[in-house]
């Protein structure tokens, strides 16, 4: 179980790297317009994040 945590944690951390990374690609005037969808996929990121841990959580105290 401990594994299937790992993942997560994993996969959530190289997801948000990743969009980093293509978020800080482009010229001024893309930032500009992309900085609000930046932080809405940021968003989005920290809550999927957020409630996989509280599914993950459930699911130990339930199963195990």
């Amino acid at each position: 179980m401990k594994l299937a945590f790992i993942i997560v944690i994993i996969l959530g951390i190289a997801a948000f790297i990743g969009t980093i990374m293509i978020a800080g690609k482009g010229d001024a005037n893309y930032r500009e317009k992309t900085k609000r969808n930046s932080i809405n996929l940021t968003v989005i990121y920290a809550v999927v994040i957020l409630l996989s841990l509280i599914a993950v959580g459930i699911y130990i105290k339930m199963y195990t």
